[in-house]
């Protein structure tokens, strides 16, 4: 069979682990790079071992040996390459946010499904075998009935004054950042396993360190003023009615990726916590509590074809990455159709109703008013 051909745009912190999740599926192939100038894309297509280097991305959406393109570009140009991507006929897979506004990922849906790509939206906390589990876990009901969710996803890379970025540049960013940047993983996971989309919202934000150090090529700084938000915690009510609760902040010390949450329900409790990702906390009442350790025996059928390989071995990050480029190819190699078939991954549905419930977070921290969240 001849493997699906993959073009990249974009080779920054992510576009390399696209590459190297999608070349662990033996039926795909990454053949082309684009990236900031024809100079930067033919060193890194050497460096990462990519056949071709294309002078800029609108040279590889005419490339018709090209049948998926992956969008792994900062924020602001999101919106602009998913949608020329998806006018070339080409299937996509994006980074998110989908875009800088919700009415600009209100129009990437409504033209994916007009054209009848697949679309793919890279929220891979979802694809971690456990959380694949617990879903089914929440289907069956074996917590009970669900009462309260609360977690939080804290990092520490912009404790310092010092620490810059790019997500710190609004206009390329969007107007939100630790909200958009993680709190759009929390919550996804969170819909994900709960098979509940949030329907309003209370929030607070906060920045943290307002005015940062940007480097200069000299090694001096230059002081810079922030405008989003280092931190924020935000009340959420679902479609069940059940209550939650969620903190992200990137200024906590110590913490490097900490996604985290906690299911209630009427019968037990489960925890989950991604740097130990291997490990499902289930709590009980009226008998120990118990710790389900990943492992394909113990897994429901649904969820152990997600896990690769025997018990104690543990899969982290980089194969949930994988898991979410499994679901995606293996869906357009068995030629389904997202007009159909359900996917095992995140869509550009997905993608806009994380921007839905990003909307409503800014404008609830604005007014300090519950927000109501409209469905995609």
């Amino acid at each position: 069979m001849e493997k699906i051909k993959v073009g990249i745009i974009g080779s920054g912190f992510i576009g390399p682990t696209h590459i190297e999740a999608i070349r662990r599926l033996g039926f795909v192939e990454v053949v082309g790079l684009a990236d900031s100038s024809k100079q930067a894309a033919e060193e890194k297509a050497l460096r990462l071992h990519i056949p071709k280097a294309y002078t800029d991305y609108k040279e590889m959406l005419e490339d018709p040996s090209i049948q998926v393109v992956h969008n792994c570009t900062p924020n602001h140009l999101h919106f602009q390459l998913n949608k020329e991507i998806i006018l070339a006929g080409k299937h996509v897979l994006s980074e998110k946010p989908l875009a800088l506004t919700s009415e600009e990922s209100a129009e990437l849906l409504k033209l994916a499904k007009e054209r009848q790509i697949v679309h793919g939206v890279n929220f891979n906390y979802r694809q971690y075998p456990i959380i694949q589990n617990l879903e089914s876990m929440v289907k069956e009901k074996q917590l009970g009935n669900l009462t309260i969710v609360h977690g939080s996803y804290l990092q520490d890379w912009m404790l310092y004054d010092t620490d810059f970025n790019w997500r710190l540049d609004s206009d390329k960013a969007g107007d939100s950042r630790t909200v958009a940047d993680i709190g759009s993983h929390w919550c996804d996971t969170v819909q994900y396993v709960t098979g509940e989309k949030i329907v309003e919202v209370f929030a607070d934000l906060a920045t943290i360190v307002p005015v940062r150090k940007k480097p200069l090529e000299n090694g001096a700084y230059k002081e810079v003023s922030v405008d989003t938000e280092d931190y924020a915690s935000v009340l959420l009510k679902f479609e069940s009615g059940m209550k939650g609760v969620f903190t992200v902040s990137q200024v906590s010390a110590g913490r490097k990726n900490r996604l985290c949450f906690e299911l209630n329900g009427s019968k037990s409790s489960a925890y989950w916590n991604q740097e130990e990702p291997e490990k499902l906390w289930i709590g009980h009442r009226d008998q120990p509590n118990e710790v389900l350790l990943a492992d394909p025996a113990l897994f429901a059928p649904e969820a152990a074809a997600s896990i690769h390989h025997p018990g104690g071995h543990n899969e982290g990050w980089p194969d949930a990455l994988k898991n979410m480029m499994l679901h995606y190819y293996s869906f357009i190699r068995d030629g389904k159709s997202l007009m159909k078939d359900q996917p095992n991954f995140a869509t550009f549905e997905e993608g806009h109703q994380s921007m839905l419930i990003k909307d409503a977070i800014m404008e609830s921290n604005k007014t300090q008013k519950w927000v109501k969240v409209p469905h995609a």
